[in-house]
């Protein structure tokens, strides 16, 4: 069984559930407010409700703004090793070790364990692959283990000297 929550990890649920709150209670504003306060009361909230909707967006605006570049990295631009998602991402995938999993009846998706793959090769472990992508465990680790061994016999740029 799959479980899912509302924007899990963020703030988004709780901003969600201020500004509901906030709504119910301009709502009871108004209704309790004498008549002749009203269109007063109405003008402010909705004067308030604007100037609140600006702030959060020139706030987002602002933070997306100050980014780092590579959290920034569009599709397309940058190199292929800035991606996550380059043309060399899946290399060293264990297709051979996946074929059987493939073919049982509960067979998890390719794309479910290219993307299991490329967050084993990023150094997430195998609980959390297999929490997130609703991957068996057993399977999660595999991926682990071929992601490491893969990482392990990969030259890095300091051992590839021009001779």
């Amino acid at each position: 069984m799959t479980r899912t929550a509302l924007f899990p990890g963020t703030g988004r649920g709780t901003a969600l559930c201020g500004v509901l709150l906030l709504l119910v209670l301009q709502t009871a504003a108004l209704a309790l407010a004498p008549a002749p306060l009203r269109p007063f009361l109405s003008g402010v909230l909705i004067g308030a409700a604007t100037a609140g909707l600006l702030l959060a967006l020139l706030l987002a605006q602002s933070r997306r703004a100050g980014r780092p570049a590579a959290e920034r990295v569009a599709a397309g631009a940058g190199d292929d090793d800035t991606q996550w998602f380059s043309a060399r991402s899946l290399e060293g995938f264990p297709m051979e070790q996946v074929r059987p999993l493939l073919l049982s009846a509960d067979a998890p998706g390719l794309n479910r364990l290219y993307t299991a793959w490329v967050f084993a090769t990023h150094g997430h472990d195998p609980q959390w692959i297999a929490r997130h992508l609703d991957l068996p465990t057993p399977t999660a680790r595999l991926l682990v283990a071929a992601a490491r061994s893969h990482a392990t016999s990969v030259p890095t740029s300091s051992d590839r000297r021009p001779h």
